[in-house]
């Protein structure tokens, strides 16, 4: 074996023990060097050499002892999710929402910026830039700090991170929305659908967290969804799953127009939902018409799926106590059987918590999946 193929070789041992170290750190307790050469399968000789490299790099941490302990404990290591920095970006119809979090996706901080519903392409671009800086500049991080972004936006996008179609955002269609973000932040960007995000936020941390099968319901003044299939988003083959609000037959363009109606100028339309609360017949009446109206695609997707729980989410989902009864009659009425019908509880924010989850998972890619890349993230 020549000197380069062996100094090659002794590289990959080395990533895929940095790789075996950092998987299991980040799933358990702290942990001793005996401990974790036993869950990794290393002799404690490589472990030692593993948990040195990794304390100069910064991305573990001794842990101190617990107080009143007896004699000298040993030492415990622990992985530091505030070793690096995440970035995920909702581009919405209203508003942009950019949130920094630590290697975990726990937040850190974040920004939003409202945007006209008719702003033009540079107008809501410009949005997302200022948001972005000021989001990295309250949680005192560089764009040089970011490992990883997740950007949500309305639309089909495709894999290289451009909309290829968007109906609901003037000049959106066409924006290559990952080359735009790699002149503002550095690192991987990966973009998606913003009811996927959605969907998956709420599989990571939400009410679906334990559900294999759920259909997603994006309520909003737009409506869309998002499917997860045996615990996994589903995207579809060509990353447009989910999209039956493009059936006009569905009724879900002309859904708000109930709620618009009911509505004198420039009211909020969380008026209505107050009205009907408080029993306004007029009110309920609009209320009643929006639900049959999303209910129907909603039923075609639960009769293709036959999902564990159906959950809505988006900006209508603090009303929920006004919409899931209705919907649930709806749903009894065209369903073989109804799911379990559960509420968001990140309101509008879930997107944004989705498009984090979407950095998490290319960094664990980078971490676990591919050794070249992880090799050069240990660059950091």
């Amino acid at each position: 074996m020549s000197e380069a193929s062996s100094g090659g070789d002794l590289r990959r041992l080395r990533q895929l023990n940095v790789v075996a170290a950092l998987r299991v750190l980040r799933a358990e307790a702290p942990l001793t060097v005996t401990e974790l050469a036993k869950r990794t399968g290393l002799s404690r000789a490589s472990t030692e050499d593993v948990v040195r490299d990794l304390l100069s790099r910064g991305w573990i941490s001794e842990v101190e002892p617990t107080a009143g302990t007896v004699g000298r404990p040993a030492r415990r290591y622990r992985f530091r999710a505030d070793a690096g920095r995440l970035l995920g970006v909702d581009i919405g119809g209203h508003k942009v929402l950019a949130v920094v979090t630590d290697l975990e996706g726990d937040v850190v901080h974040q920004a939003r910026i409202p945007v006209a519903p008719d702003a033009g392409r540079r107008e809501r671009l410009q949005a997302v830039d200022d948001c972005i800086a000021a989001a990295l500049t309250g949680a005192k991080v560089t764009a040089e700090q970011i490992w990883a972004t997740g950007v949500a936006t309305t639309g089909l996008v495709d894999g290289t991170g451009k909309v290829m179609l968007s109906d609901s955002l003037p000049e959106w269609t066409g924006v290559d929305l990952a080359a735009h973000l790699r002149r503002v932040v550095r690192g991987p960007i990966r973009v998606e659908n913003d009811c996927k995000l959605a969907a998956l936020a709420e599989n990571w941390r939400g009410v679906a967290r334990y559900a294999k099968d759920v259909v997603f319901l994006l309520a909003g003044l737009r409506t869309g969804a998002g499917l997860i299939i045996d615990g996994q988003l589903h995207r579809g083959f060509a990353n447009s799953s989910g999209e039956i609000g493009a059936l006009p037959a569905v009724g879900w363009g002309r859904a708000p127009e109930h709620l618009h109606a009911w509505l004198g100028p420039d009211e909020p339309v969380e008026r209505v939902f107050l009205a009907a609360r408080d029993g306004d017949r007029a009110a309920l009446r609009a209320v009643r018409s929006y639900v049959r109206d999303i209910a129907i695609g909603t039923s075609a997707l639960v009769l293709t799926l036959d999902p564990e729980l159906v959950v809505i989410g988006g900006g209508f989902s603090r009303s929920a106590d006004v919409l899931v009864e209705p919907l649930r009659r709806e749903l009894d009425r065209w369903c073989l059987r109804t799911p379990e019908i559960r509420v968001s509880a990140f309101g509008d924010e879930g997107v944004a918590l989705g498009a984090v989850r979407l950095a998490v998972e290319q960094v664990e890619s980078t971490l676990y999946g591919d050794a070249p890349a992880t090799a050069a993230l240990l660059m950091f």
